[in-house]
């Protein structure tokens, strides 16, 4: 016969604080490296040179991104080729007697990219072509 009292039952806990701690560093962490902007434009850098604005009214504006993507007139052209970037140009050129084409490349655009932007504006009929850079302080 056992007399004595038994001992008191420690009811098992389940400790939250490190579970709390570990979501805490992978909230920190995912909030730190979430990019919370949306690219809604080509960001361009263009290169630099001393010369005159241009002073056309109108000019047709192709930007030309690092990556070799194309934007006629702030909107996003799926050039796969010449013939589809010349399509997109002489749309753009339709109504106009001179039509002006302003090329703003980026710096680390490849020379093919430009070359092709060149290459429609010929197919497309646009003689007038310009460069944008920005001015050297």
């Amino acid at each position: 016969m056992n007399f004595r009292p038994a001992p008191p039952r420690d009811d098992p806990e389940m400790n939250l604080i490190p579970l709390i701690d570990v979501l805490l560093v992978i909230l920190i962490f995912l909030a730190a490296s979430t990019s919370f902007t949306q690219m809604r434009q080509l960001q361009i850098a263009l290169p630099e040179a001393s010369a005159q604005a241009l002073e056309d009214d109108r000019p047709i504006s192709l930007a030309i991104s690092q990556e070799g993507l194309y934007a006629l007139n702030g909107e996003y052209v799926g050039a796969d080729g010449d013939e589809v970037l010349a399509q997109a140009l002489r749309k753009a050129a339709q109504g106009r007697d001179m039509p002006t084409l302003r090329i703003n490349a980026d710096a680390q655009a490849t020379h093919a990219a430009v070359v092709r932007a060149l290459e429609a504006a010929r197919l497309a009929g646009i003689a007038r072509v310009h460069f944008t850079t920005q001015a050297r302080p």
